[in-house]
């Protein structure tokens, strides 16, 4: 979970759906839904403090007859939502990078480079590419990179969320921020005020998840049946208040609503956070240099994002090759000889995650087709042991010291409707005309290929596929 990585990229389009308000309070809304889902799997990584694996906990709270078809739902869920949120880091990054280079050569209003379609495309693909080779080569230095990271993301938010409003040389006022709502028709093509409040949240719901990496940890982690939903809770609640803090700041320093849009400001009207940065610094001291500086920061936490979740998509896809679920597994599983990681399964993931991209080409809304791929992917991924767990016969949930009780039933069944709303609510359309530039193709992606998934097991998957199968069997003989 990091500051900028998801609120960054579609600030903007929150806001042109239903103006400050909507964003503002949409954080807010978003979080309190969020903190059910936190609950459930809090209280479900108690229960298996020494697995942190939604793999293995869909096995398991499923049971002997269901657990396989959870596990391969969760595990092809989670590939594709990290695989997903791989081509997210790639686009939002590539965004960044092609502002801090017009802002850089002039500005659009004086000449500077704005990055076409094809060059964009070439940064996408050379991100993903360098993601690749790192993960491959240099694990020592990624390990390096981690630690900046943290650092990188804990400073630099911090004072970018201080600073901004303090440079900007007016703000606007609380009633604005907390109050206005204003639709942009002329941007999004929305008319339907209770439409746009809903698309509105796309920016909360995309940005609130990644929680789970704390109970990956737990295998490695001491006292993990209590500090594992410390972490998972915790997470929640940092990222919430400096979420919040972040969209706060962002809005307050907001020149000119009207103009954040236009394609003849500095911008090209393609990227409404560098235009509000670069707003703020030029009219404070007549230079873009603080925008670009702080563009670089931002575009920094995506290269980081980026690599991180690459990883993390590389080796989930070496853990479902390794027990048969993807095809060709035998050389996805293989382990570099020389380096000891799962480098075909790093090479996989950064390929499907190019083709991903290639729409960049045709199509104005990528970004939101690959968000909605990711957020439906990851978040999917959770939805599958909280229903599981709500299922289950209670009898049979042994519970860890973070135990819910009473209240574990209902807190699961919210948390779960509230994964299948967010999931649908990805799949519309956001921008109108439906065009053929316009189009959010996440629908069809995902619908081909969870309906190719689902055709394999049951026609011939459903037969061998046991699930994580070295993982259950330890934990039953203990």
């Amino acid at each position: 979970m990091t500051l900028f990585t998801g609120i960054t990229p579609l600030f903007g389009q929150s806001f042109a759906y239903t103006g400050p308000a909507g964003v503002v309070w949409g954080w807010v809304i978003t979080t309190f839904f969020v903190w059910f889902v936190g609950l459930a799997m809090s209280e479900i990584c108690s229960s298996f403090p020494t697995t942190g694996s939604l793999y293995f906990w869909a096995a398991h709270l499923a049971g002997p007859k269901w657990g396989p078809f959870a596990s391969w739902c969760c595990a092809w869920l989670e590939t594709i939502g990290l695989i997903a949120g791989v081509g997210t880091q790639a686009y939002a990054g590539s965004q960044v990078l092609q502002n801090i280079i017009l802002l850089s050569t002039g500005t659009n209003k004086h000449g500077g480079y704005f990055a076409p379609k094809g060059v964009f495309l070439a940064m996408y693909l050379g991100l993903t590419f360098i993601w690749a080779i790192l993960n491959t080569f240099a694990l020592d230095v990624i390990a390096i990179i981690d630690i900046l990271s943290i650092w990188w993301q804990v400073i630099g938010g911090a004072v970018i969320v201080i600073l901004l409003p303090l440079v900007a040389p007016t703000t606007q006022s609380a009633s604005y921020v907390f109050s206005e709502i204003h639709m942009s028709p002329n941007i999004t093509g929305i008319r339907s005020k209770p439409y746009a409040l809903i698309l509105s949240l796309l920016v909360s719901q995309y940005s609130l998840y990644g929680y789970d990496a704390a109970a990956h940890l737990t295998e490695e982690t001491k006292g993990a049946d209590k500090n594992g939903p410390i972490a998972i809770l915790s997470s929640i609640g940092i990222i919430s208040v400096f979420g919040w803090a972040y969209i706060l700041a962002l809005t307050f320093s907001i020149q000119d609503p009207s103009y954040l849009f236009d394609p003849s400001n500095e911008t090209a009207g393609s990227f409404v956070v560098a235009q509000i940065l670069y707003d703020a610094f030029h009219g404070r001291y007549h230079s873009s240099t603080g925008a670009i500086i702080v563009l670089i920061v931002i575009w920094g936490s995506f290269f980081f994002g980026g690599l991180s979740i690459l990883t993390s998509a590389a080796r989930v896809v070496y853990a479902l090759s390794r027990d048969g679920g993807i095809p060709g597994s035998r050389y996805w599983k293989m382990i570099h000889p020389k380096y000891k990681i799962p480098a075909n399964a790093v090479w996989l993931s950064a390929f499907l995650c190019a083709l991903l991209g290639l729409p960049i080409l045709a199509v104005n809304v990528v970004f939101t087709a690959i968000t909605s791929i990711c957020t439906i992917g990851w978040v999917g991924g959770y939805a599958v042991p909280i229903f599981a767990r709500i299922v289950m016969p209670q009898e049979n949930f042994k519970p860890g010291p973070f135990y819910l009780g009473r209240y574990s039933q209902p807190i699961c069944l919210v948390a779960f409707l509230w994964i299948c709303y967010t999931c649908a609510v990805f799949l519309l359309p956001t921008t109108y005309p439906i065009e053929l530039t316009t189009f959010n193709y996440a629908p069809i992606a995902l619908g081909v290929v969870l309906s190719l998934v689902m055709l394999w097991w049951f026609v011939d998957a459903r037969k061998w596929f046991k699930g994580p199968v070295r993982n259950v069997d330890s934990q039953s003989q203990a």
